[in-house]
């Protein structure tokens, strides 16, 4: 199939689209994405590694708290 991902969809409940959007932006910010951020997240949580992972620039962060 020319539309079908080589890796299972996994889904994360309960981030609000402002969240998400700015979430989005941020790691663009990174030249990088969501994803990567997000696994680079779930392998040092797990102790895959020790280096955390690099968090975008403060201009580009949306720092607002969720409510």
């Amino acid at each position: 199939m020319a539309n079908a991902h080589s890796h299972k969809l996994r889904g994360i409940r309960g981030i609000d689209d402002a969240t998400w959007k700015a979430f989005d932006e941020a790691t663009k910010a990174l030249g990088t994405d969501r994803s990567a951020s997000v696994r680079a997240w779930v392998d040092y949580f797990l102790g895959r590694t020790d280096e955390l992972p690099e968090r975008p620039p403060e201009g580009a962060r949306n720092e607002t708290p969720q409510t």
